[in-house]
């Protein structure tokens, strides 16, 4: 039994998942979406949300925090400069994981872990939805004038 077990260790020594994680990490940062099992893309979640919300404080003590972890000077740079702004009113929840089924070599349970604010798609289909609004009254005045013309067509 897995009581009061706070991580996934992967099946890794500590060495070998802390570099995992940070390349996983590099390469979501980088790229905003990238394909895994869901056991490493939750792992990556908890290890990358951190990460973000230390970001949107741009300060020299900050960026070595976060560069101890990514161990990449691109990535951070990107971090710090294009997601933080995008991410800066969002209150957490930076990532998304959506599963995409199973693999086909060994059946792993795929996923595709994401940022948030750089899915084109998904906030492209949330804009059109809050510009149409639709109120009860004029649904109303449209029912009462159907039977108004239908009224003289009887006689």
């Amino acid at each position: 039994m897995r009581h009061n077990k706070a991580i996934n260790h992967l099946g890794r020594k500590s060495g070998h998942r802390k570099a995992l994680l940070a390349n996983m990490a590099t390469s979501l940062i980088l790229h905003k979406r990238i394909v895994t099992t869901v056991a490493k893309a939750k792992a990556l979640q908890v290890y990358v949300e951190p990460l973000i919300t230390k970001s949107k404080n741009d300060s020299t003590h900050s960026r070595r925090i976060v560069f101890s972890y990514l161990k990449n000077k691109e990535a951070v740079t990107e971090l710090f400069r294009t997601i933080a702004p995008k991410v800066a009113e969002r209150p957490g929840g930076y990532t998304r994981v959506l599963k995409t089924g199973f693999r086909l070599g060994d059946g792993a349970d795929m996923a595709l872990i994401e940022l948030v604010d750089f899915n084109e798609a998904a906030l492209a289909s949330a804009a059109p939805k809050a510009a149409k609004k639709t109120t009860r009254r004029s649904s109303k005045k449209a029912a009462e004038a159907a039977p108004a013309a239908e009224a003289p067509a009887a006689e």
